[in-house]
């Protein structure tokens, strides 16, 4: 026995860290040592040293082993949680779920002097009574006011896993209600690139996490044979969904990513952000605009790309009032150039990432990026490559987006601006957004309009409240929310379709009912007249053109 322990490096092991896979070992070595002791028995049954031996003590002297070797090794844990439990003062916790998340958060505090951990409370009532760690789950989300008094909570750790993510409103909610201010929460297995969750990550609750839905579902196949071993162009690539983009399409192993952007810096932080992440694939970033038409044929025909992800684009609303020239040459000929030499090539797919602003639009960006729709309808009509275009909201971590501007504001303790009351948008997380595009991309037979279930509104208001909130402030006394007024081109709502819309395979994709008859000819001409009114460099009739063309391809839209 004594040779295969050291073969097995058992006596390497410190006793204050075994674990299952230590006590897997030792089974494994006392197994085999008595399998070969049993053979060398019967192998040499008439040796004389053999003759007369008690076959029962093989058996005896297996059990006795199995029974002291793993207890001897086991005694240090037994110690630490021993002395873990008899310390003075702990915090009380209590934890709310009861999946693998919650299973690996305590199972780091269970040699803690510092937390005890009272019960779990789980989100069914499936569990209930169920011990994890010799700790119960003692009641469900209703029960956390009974829990809280009776127990003399001092902290709260939400440790739900990705599925059940979708309660943590009304948890943080019941628990402001009851006065505990002690909220934490663990992310979820899946968000922790080790596979660890330990008490290091416990943190405070951010406006992502209430904002945020269940995870996303993908097909994995599906996507992957889109994906893998294929050359993908990303523009606007060091933008906030481009770069995301770019991360996630690394992981289905393309044969090349051709990474553009105008952006010097950003495209280099990206460079080294992709590098460090995936030092083995095929990465290559580009600083030029989709506005450059040589730059761009210079790529196309520099490699045989198979599909482009068009993010590139203008995106900011007000903005984009002040200077829409410049919306018009990126938004509109820029997508234009890319898409015409896409099509000149053969590119396989070309997913164009418009916005839910391109419906029934009142700003620039809005029309722009309507345009842009219409451009890939109306090239995938007489094109070998699919064009599909792909709609959704607001992304909550995107550059310069609401939540991070009342991040800022809260930080500096200076008033939150809402433009009106009843103000509300869709909101997703960026990579939620980006999972959800390449599923399209896949799925795209050609000339659809995807659209992103965005879940509900939310009014910006309550956002703005809420933020304040988990800062530790009280809204209206310690930080004022002021209404201004509706912005230059904004809306006081937001759509994400003009008409119902067809399911797809994936539950959180549909395809919008409307389409376009248009050829790209007709097009083309309309487009040729907004040309030469941005050459003449006045706005106010370039804007007044642009909603115009927009408006009579409206009327030409049908219901399919």
């Amino acid at each position: 026995i004594l040779p295969l322990f050291i073969w097995q490096g058992l006596y390497r092991v410190s006793f204050a860290f075994v674990g299952m896979i230590e006590l897997y070992q030792i089974l494994k070595s006392i197994t085999f040592a008595h399998l070969i002791i049993i053979a060398s028995l019967f192998l040499f049954r008439e040796w004389d040293v053999f003759i007369g031996l008690p076959r029962s003590i093989v058996l005896m002297q297996y059990i006795i082993l199995l029974l002291a070797l793993p207890g001897l090794r086991a005694s240090m844990r037994i110690k630490q949680i021993i002395l873990a439990r008899s310390s003075g003062e702990r915090t009380r916790i209590l934890v709310v779920g009861a999946g693998s998340t919650a299973e690996q958060f305590v199972r780091s505090c269970l040699y803690s002097s510092k937390y005890c951990i009272v019960g779990y409370i789980d989100t069914s009532t499936n569990r209930l009574g169920y011990a994890i760690h010799g700790i119960s789950v003692i009641g469900t989300l209703n029960d956390i006011a009974r829990i809280t008094k009776k127990h003399s909570i001092d902290q709260i750790v939400i440790a739900l896993d990705n599925n059940e993510r979708s309660t943590l409103g009304s948890i943080v909610r019941t628990c402001r209600e009851l006065n505990v201010e002690n909220i934490k929460i663990v992310p979820s297995h899946e968000e922790i690139i080790t596979g660890t969750v330990s008490i290091s990550h416990v943190r405070d609750i951010t406006i992502e996490d209430l904002l945020g839905r269940d995870s996303v579902k993908i097909d994995v196949d599906c996507v992957g044979s889109f994906i893998q071993n294929a050359t993908v162009l990303v523009t606007g690539a060091a933008g906030s969904i481009g770069s995301q983009l770019c991360h996630e399409l690394l992981k289905f192993k393309p044969r090349l990513l051709i990474a553009l952007d105008q952006n010097e810096t950003g495209i280099f932080n990206l460079e080294r952000s992709l590098l460090s992440a995936y030092p083995q694939a095929g990465i290559q970033v580009v600083i030029g605009s989709v506005c450059d038409s040589k730059r761009i044929e210079y790529i196309f025909n520099s490699h045989p790309i198979d599909t482009v992800f068009h993010a590139a684009a203008y995106k900011h609303v007000p903005l984009m009032e002040l200077h829409p020239d410049e919306a018009v040459k990126n938004n509109v000929f820029g997508t234009l150039t890319l898409a015409r030499y896409a099509s000149k090539c053969r590119v396989k797919t070309f997913v164009f990432i418009s916005t839910d602003k391109a419906i029934r639009p009142t700003s620039v960006m809005g029309a722009t990026k309507y345009l842009g729709e219409r451009i890939c309808h109306a090239l995938n009509m007489q094109s070998d490559t699919k064009f599909c275009m792909v709609r959704f909201g607001n992304v909550l971590d995107s550059q310069g987006n609401v939540v991070q501007i009342f991040k800022e504001k809260i930080k500096r303790g200076l008033p939150l601006e809402v433009t009106h009351p009843d103000m509300t948008r869709y909101f997703m997380v960026t990579s939620e957004a980006c999972l959800l595009v390449l599923q399209a991309g896949a799925l795209t037979e050609g000339g659809e309009t995807f659209i992103l279930d965005m879940g509900k509104p939310i009014k910006i208001v309550d956002l703005a409240t809420e933020m304040i909130k988990l800062a530790g402030y009280v809204p209206h006394n310690d930080i004022p929310i002021i209404f201004t007024s509706i912005r230059p081109g904004e809306k006081l709502f937001e759509e994400l379709m003009a008409s119902q819309e067809i399911a797809t395979r994936h539950e959180k994709i549909f395809i919008s009912r409307t389409i376009s008859t248009i050829d790209f000819e007709s097009l083309e001409k309309d487009l040729c007249s907004l040309r030469d009114i941005l050459s003449l460099h006045d706005n106010e009739r370039l804007m007044k053109s642009l909603l115009q063309i927009v408006e009579n391809h409206q009327a030409t839209a049908v219901i399919n």
